[in-house]
């Protein structure tokens, strides 16, 4: 797939089906206009399949090429106290040390890689009046979602950022280029996100959902820390449906399609143009890298004090460096030891698919939601769902009071890898001080201002002093 810069351009290059039963099969790569190309139901579906595969992004060594989710892990986990480098050698270990620069390269390509889903997605919707009556409402809805889910890891990466909500032209500089406040950007995705829930029902896994929509709007509540009966209610919902935790913590990641994945990136194995190297990447010199995302002694304490049997599936000593210490979730080589098989011949190409959305995350936010910003709570209804999440992990003694540290603890060690930690950090007000002690301790160089990436350079200078960057850059 060639590198499109979806600020400017209006043609929508290489469109290819992402993997997973839920998707299509593979259609004509070639470049196609809006104009030209989307006039019925089925052509529209193509556009619409195009979105999921702007989120699964290239796997590939090319750094022309828009990475997607491949990268998400530099910007989130290796931000937090969670992860680093193995070496703290070169531009990945800007992440951890809180000396990212406006001119990164992964910085740039994640920027880009999601305003490519949101034209994506802005491609269908200006579509819709060439759709059947019956399927235009669905095509919306499923758009909308993308959209949405699109601009709100941006919106929490880089804080104001432009909004493009249609199609642009070349010379519409001013949109393209224009930074708008943070809340004009969530107004957006509130409103997609409703349109989404209204109009989805919950067929797919590997593609938008009711319930998909309904998490998703949750969090963006919980995040603005407002509408937090609105968010219970939401996440009930998804509560009264048919999905459920799984028994086994390992299955979560290692039987894909599981009753606990709500919405989940599909990749298939051994296929160039449909599978991953996320986890290569974790690998000691399997992938491009000669070890990214490993686990911090600070992490490992925690899911060893925690984690119960659930530490297990998290972290593994590196067999090659033993003081090190690897993510255990996404192997894509298999562990004998731990049971799990191998997802692919080659693991630079792996299929295991990543979990956006899951059942857990759920219960853990409606424990939020109940808390309400609060310290604590012993609601009957909180108790019950953190519960859940523990027995599972083996944790069976009763809790009787939930505070707002139980909370963002348990989050840690159920979701730890999962790209949620940082964010977590900042949507319970805490990610200063926790991330100015482990700044300390590892002596990096954390300031108030890297809660927010650099706008990337590159995108500066093409908007010919219409865009500014954020403050510390």
């Amino acid at each position: 797939m060639k590198k499109v810069f979806p600020i400017i351009v209006l043609l929508l290059t290489g469109i290819m089906v992402s993997c997973g039963e839920d998707f299509l099969e593979p259609l004509p790569e070639s470049a196609v206009s809006s104009e030209g190309y989307f006039k019925n139901d089925d052509e529209i579906l193509t556009g619409v399949i195009g979105m999921y595969d702007a989120i699964q992004g290239v796997n590939s060594n090319d750094l022309d090429e828009n990475f997607s989710i491949q990268r998400e892990y530099y910007l989130t986990e290796m931000r937090s106290d969670n992860t680093r480098t193995k070496s703290s050698e070169g531009e990945a270990a800007q992440f951890e040390s809180y000396t990212v620069t406006p001119s990164n390269g992964i910085v740039s390509n994640y920027y880009n890689s999601f305003y490519e889903i949101i034209y994506r997605a802005n491609l269908v919707l200006s579509s819709l009046e060439a759709a059947s009556a019956d399927k235009a409402p669905a095509f919306e809805a499923e758009a909308k979602f993308v959209r949405a889910y699109a601009y709100f890891n941006l919106v929490r990466l880089y804080g104001d950022i432009p909004l493009i909500d249609r199609l642009t032209g070349p010379l519409e500089r001013e949109i393209a280029f224009t930074r708008v406040a943070t809340s004009s950007i969530y107004d957006l995705i509130v409103t997609d996100l409703q349109t989404a829930v209204a109009g989805l029902d919950n067929t797919y896994r590997n593609r938008a959902s009711k319930a998909a929509a309904q998490a998703l709007l949750a969090k963006v509540y919980l995040t603005q820390g407002s509408n937090y009966s609105e968010a219970q209610t939401l996440l009930e919902s998804v509560m009264s449906g048919s999905f459920s935790l799984e028994p086994n913590f390992k299955d979560v990641f290692y039987t894909e399609d599981n009753n606990e994945v709500i919405f989940a990136v599909g990749y298939t194995s051994d296929l160039t143009s449909d599978s991953q190297n996320i986890s290569a990447e974790w690998l000691n010199s399997v992938g491009r890298t000669s070890g990214v995302n490993y686990v911090t002694s600070d992490a490992r304490e925690v899911l060893d004090n925690l984690g119960g049997n659930r530490t297990l599936y998290s972290y593994r000593q590196d067999a090659a460096q033993p003081t090190q210490y690897q993510v255990a979730k996404y192997i894509p080589n298999g562990d004998a030891n731990l049971g799990i098989a191998a997802t692919a011949s080659n693991p630079e190409l792996a299929g295991n698919d990543w979990i956006v959305i899951r059942y857990a995350d759920v219960l853990l936010m409606h424990v939020e939601a109940i808390l309400a910003g609060g310290q604590q709570t012993s609601a009957t209804a909180a108790l019950n769902s953190f519960q859940k999440v523990r027995d599972r992990a083996g944790l069976t003694t009763p809790i009787t009071t939930i505070t707002k540290e139980d909370l963002l603890a348990e989050r840690r060690v159920e979701l730890a890898f999962e790209n949620q930690r940082f964010f977590d950090l900042v949507r319970f007000g805490v990610a200063q001080e926790v991330l100015s002690a482990f700044s300390d301790v590892n002596g990096y160089s954390f300031n108030a201002t890297d809660l927010l990436l650099p706008i990337p350079q590159r995108e500066i200078n093409l908007s010919n002093g219409v865009m500014t960057q954020n403050p510390g850059y």
